[in-house]
């Protein structure tokens, strides 16, 4: 029996996506920037799926710029922004931002730069207060994650983004855990930057897109033909990202993003009946200690930590290296860099032990989880604990 809970690592492919990658990769092969026929067909299937990842976060399609992925969408926001100025100026991120954040965040700090980084509580939220207070006359940008693939944790945007415009700052939020999971509607949400990614709802890896509102400018990663323009204020076309584009990757991401759309009213309460039966099934392990809010939470998302009677954690690396055994594929929480075991750098930053945040797990759930495979993780979970606790 197979059973694959990291859903928030990579979706698999769906089959409706698959097929049409196929089609357009017999089809519509053109270059899209081409002015003849098979480029023009190209460039529609570049239309069409802008439209569909936009509808995903009730967004213009002109708003849309498509990336290699989430982290290439969140390096441009961030670096668009900072590449603006001529003399460094003030960065706001918070202490539990992926790595696509964290790190241009510190070379933009080798740079010159100021980068506050605003502490969370216990359960991983940011204090919209710690955010107002930080503020400074040179801040430029302030970039909070939305859902924190780690532990689970949904900050609060609305509220977040809202003070940076009170305060006049540009506003970005990595939305991949979120986007295709649950509802974004960027008319009502006080961001200018939003990142997303194909391969978090069963498109394929090497999209994704990056939603930038109208009037805000950034300068490009990549310079060359700027083959991704988008529409300013001024009704002119800015160029925001060269290089041709991955046709039917990109299409498989529209078809991604409209199926997840369609299906999200009922996917979405499936996933968390099926995160609460998980987490009802693990909360009485003793030592096992649930991380990230349990109720302001991604919907597919279970995530805690292991600490024996004694203290000592068990390491996260040999419980997922067990399961894998076992036929169950789930995720350690802590970073392995240069085969050593780090804490995790997000748990650090709940407050956790460096004992514990070398124990993290994370087990996340999508389309074909069924009650069945929870009640069995569970199970093989508890043998596994039981035999390295021997």
């Amino acid at each position: 029996m197979q059973i694959y809970l990291d859903y928030s690592a990579t979706t698999p492919t769906r089959d409706e996506v698959i097929f049409l990658i196929q089609t357009t990769l017999a089809q519509q092969w053109g270059n899209p920037s081409s002015l003849h026929e098979w480029g023009q067909r190209a460039a529609t299937v570049i239309e069409v799926a802008r439209s569909q990842v936009a509808n995903l976060i009730n967004a213009s399609p002109e708003s849309i710029i498509f990336t290699s992925g989430g982290t290439e969408a969140d390096n441009t926001a961030i670096m668009g922004v900072a590449r603006l100025y001529s003399q460094p100026q003030h960065l706001i991120i918070s202490s539990v931002e992926h790595s696509a954040i964290s790190e241009p965040a510190r070379m933009l700090e080798l740079c010159g730069w100021q980068v506050t980084r605003l502490g969370v509580d216990a359960k991983g939220q940011v204090n919209p207060q710690d955010l107002a207070n930080a503020i400074q006359e040179n801040t430029v940008l302030i970039s909070i994650i939305y859902g924190q693939s780690e532990v689970g944790t949904l900050q609060l945007i609305p509220e977040l983004g809202k003070i940076a415009r009170q305060h006049h700052v540009l506003f970005h939020t990595d939305a991949v855990q979120v986007a295709g999971r649950l509802p974004v509607d960027i008319e009502n949400l006080p961001v200018d930057l939003l990142s997303m990614s194909s391969h978090k709802i069963y498109g394929s890896q090497g999209a994704g897109a990056l939603y930038v509102r109208p009037g805000v400018e950034l300068v490009p990663l990549l310079l060359g033909g700027g083959q991704e323009m988008r529409s300013s204020l001024t009704g002119m076309n800015t160029p925001s990202r060269s290089g041709t584009q991955a046709v039917a990757i990109i299409a498989g991401f529209g078809k991604a993003a409209e199926l997840a759309m369609e299906e999200m009213a009922t996917e979405t309460p499936r996933l968390i009946k099926l995160r609460d039966r998980l987490f009802s099934h693990l909360i009485d392990i003793p030592g096992l200690i649930p991380t990230g809010d349990l109720s302001q939470r991604l919907p597919h998302h279970v995530s805690f930590c292991l600490v024996n009677a004694d203290g000592e954690s068990i390491n996260g690396r040999n419980i997922v290296r067990q399961m894998n055994l076992a036929g169950i594929g789930i995720s350690a929480g802590s970073a392995c860099s240069s085969g050593k075991l780090n804490p995790s750098p997000i748990l650090l930053a709940m407050g956790y032990s460096d004992q514990a945040a070398m124990a993290g797990i994370r087990m996340t759930l999508g389309r074909d989880t069924t009650e069945e495979d929870i009640d069995w993780t569970a199970i093989v979970f508890q043998q596994v604990l039981e035999r390295l606790r021997k």
